[in-house]
């Protein structure tokens, strides 16, 4: 089985439309979905309307959540704030339901997958450090988990020659059999945040035992150019270009 794994799109049309082509050529079997699909950018009904077209199978992130009135936006920074409040306004009732159909959780023959840890995943924690992924890795119930949040891919894992330490790579290929659990952050497609402004993505090959981080470019002027016009922060779209 092939799979597709999409981190935070964030309303980012051009990247989700780049990194859907490229895993066409990929081949995969199956599109998944970290969560986090709106927010930040100018294009949340467009990007829904293209993972409902893909059929592809989604967890809620805290920007979903904040947009369907689900979570207090009180400890989002301004910007934030400002896109979820522009998003809800721009939301039609269907792609709420879609939204509100997108469970914290969700387990496949050979992977997970939750928004920010697997451990109380409502509380839409990051996963930043080693002692960070140690509660999801206790809990996992498949030996790969996917994940995002933090918008930087890294795998958080767990080796079978020494199962009591957690350890972490930043390669961008991962021999998850050589792993007795491994916790894989895949990234961002809308919004990078590890000063690569290419938009991420992993694939999964449950065969073959790998996952790989990929990237690919795509037109941020024109997504940039979205954001302005649709009058949301400007920072939302400089920040793009730099990959932050």
């Amino acid at each position: 089985m092939r799979y597709g794994v999409l981190g935070d799109i964030h309303s980012n049309l051009s990247a989700l439309e780049s990194v859907l082509a490229a895993l066409d050529r990929e081949g995969v079997d199956q599109t998944l979905s970290v969560g986090d699909v709106v927010g930040y950018g100018a294009a949340p009904a467009e990007c829904i309307a293209l993972l409902r077209e893909r059929q592809v199978k989604a967890v809620m992130g805290n920007h979903d959540a904040a947009c369907l009135q689900l979570l207090d936006t009180r400890y989002f920074n301004n910007y934030a704030r400002a896109a979820v409040d522009w998003t809800r306004s721009k939301l039609r009732d269907a792609d709420r339901a879609w939204l509100m159909s997108s469970p914290l959780v969700l387990h496949f023959e050979h992977c997970s997958l939750s928004h920010g840890t697997l451990f109380r995943p409502e509380l839409f924690d990051y996963i930043q450090s080693p002692t960070d992924a140690d509660p999801s890795l206790d809990v996992m119930p498949l030996p790969v988990c996917f994940v995002g949040h933090t918008h930087v891919p890294v795998t958080l894992l767990r080796l079978h020659d020494d199962p009591s330490r957690t350890a972490y790579t930043i390669d961008t290929e991962i021999d998850v059999d050589e792993a007795a659990r491994a916790l894989v952050n895949v990234g961002s497609v809308g919004q990078p945040r590890d000063e690569d402004p290419r938009a991420a993505y992993a694939v999964y090959d449950s065969e073959l035992g790998r996952v790989w981080i990929k990237r690919v470019e795509y037109d941020i002027r024109t997504e940039a150019q979205r954001i302005h016009d649709a009058g949301l922060p400007g920072m939302l779209a400089d920040r793009l270009f730099l990959g932050v």
